[in-house]
């Protein structure tokens, strides 16, 4: 048995091996706090999805105002509002997909912002190219090591750090946390919980005994600082709290990760930054307009993302959940009643602190003339400007010119979607 091996059945995934910069602090914290809450405070949170495929933002954020979009797309348009299976109105321009009715009450209460034409300043069509430069923050620059979200964590460190402070509801740690600050990815708490199970009842002294039996394989130090981090999960149990409020997840990938990452927030296990991720929107044929591919895909996304932010309630005081996709999709429909691979997209932004009931961005429109290339709706708002004011208002880090390097955005740049 070694490290990697551990780690992998117990279903946890620890990052750059950077518990050791943490645990003393963290060993201290946890050994003297009452409650596993006091151990680190009250935390601004930052949940981020991906939406990877890249999401037919025109569909999603419908701008039905404009009657160059129903000529664009004569199959897959979705209907103007107070039409069948129309689009829900927002601002008398913009519309949400019927599909995200779910959402439209936190549009209302102005608690969820959209921006649209976002996007990257360089013009991969590359799904894989285009979520490396959004997920390391570096735009066509393909050399970068770490993520912009661990960026965010390497220059922001308190002696109140968690070892918890950033998870990814994921099998794997996703480019945008790799880096040197520990970050942890996990698939299911009720699995970890299990596994971790196993060990504790088969080793005399728990962890710790399974560390001192496998010192020498390979375990080390890093290995016992991993079990105290697993035996402070298992005493958090996050897996003990339930949907509040009314909350109803679907039964999906993304609404199982999302109401775990609630059941990490209310454990108060000095979480930071969240991941989750959702696929399936390559839509290159038979996407649908109000009913279909896309349709069904934009429900489960709206209605687990409307359950996370019912649930934490009062808590999204300091949540903000942050949606993005790699890239849009083409203004004008293929031959296959789908959409290729596009620019410009739409980002939702949702959270108590957010200036919400508002459309953000610069709309140049769907004219051939205004698109570009002359098929892609065009980015007027990079990518990094949004990440940037969402890392300087709500996580209230300043280091911009670390976090996006060569590029450095600044409160000049930012569109005000944070109070």
């Amino acid at each position: 048995m070694d490290r990697r091996y551990f780690l992998k059945s117990s279903g946890i995934t620890l990052a750059s091996f950077g518990l050791m910069s943490v645990a003393p602090s963290f060993l201290h914290q946890f050994a003297n706090a009452a409650t596993v809450t006091d151990a680190f405070g009250k935390k601004k949170i930052l949940i981020t999805i991906f939406q990877r495929g890249a999401v037919d933002g025109l569909n999603m954020i419908v701008p039905h105002g404009e009657s160059e979009y129903y000529n664009l797309r004569r199959t897959i348009a979705v209907a103007k509002p107070n039409q069948a299976d129309g689009a829900l109105n927002l601002d008398g321009f913009f519309g949400l997909h019927p599909s995200l009715k779910a959402l439209e009450k936190f549009w209302q209460s102005k608690q969820m912002a959209i921006v649209h034409s976002t996007g990257s300043p360089d013009n991969t069509r590359s799904h894989f190219d285009a979520q490396d430069y959004m997920e390391s923050g570096t735009p066509g620059v393909k050399a970068t090591r770490d993520g912009w979200l661990n960026r965010v964590l390497q220059t922001k460190k308190s002696e109140h750090d968690s070892p918890f402070r950033a998870v990814a509801l994921n099998g794997q740690i996703p480019r945008t946390l790799v880096g040197r600050a520990p970050t942890i990815a996990m698939t299911n708490l009720s699995d970890f919980a299990i596994n971790a199970g196993v060990y504790t009842n088969a080793v005399q002294g728990g962890f710790e005994g399974v560390w001192q039996q496998n010192a020498q394989s390979g375990l080390g130090e890093t290995g016992k600082e991993t079990f105290a981090a697993v035996n402070f999960l298992k005493k958090a149990n996050p897996a003990q709290y339930k949907a509040e409020n009314g909350a109803q997840y679907p039964n999906s990938q993304l609404g199982r990760s999302l109401l775990q990452i609630a059941q990490l927030i209310k454990a108060g296990v000095g979480l930071e930054v969240a991941f989750a991720e959702v696929g399936g929107w390559d839509t290159h044929s038979n996407q649908g307009g109000s009913r279909g591919q896309l349709a069904n895909l934009l429900r489960d996304f709206g209605q687990s993302i409307a359950a996370l932010a019912t649930d934490l309630g009062k808590q999204m005081d300091d949540v903000v959940i942050l949606t993005m996709s790699e890239f849009g999709r083409t203004a004008r429909e293929n031959g296959t009643r789908g959409t290729d691979h596009g620019h410009a997209n739409a980002m939702l932004v949702l959270g108590n602190s957010v200036k919400g009931g508002k459309v953000y961005g610069d709309w140049k429109g769907l004219g051939e003339s205004e698109l570009n290339e002359g098929r892609d709706l065009a980015v007027t708002t990079d990518f990094r400007d949004v990440f940037g004011e969402i890392s300087y208002k709500h996580l209230g880090n300043k280091n911009l010119d670390k976090i996006f390097p060569k590029y450095s955005p600044s409160p000049s740049k930012f569109r005000g979607i944070i109070s």
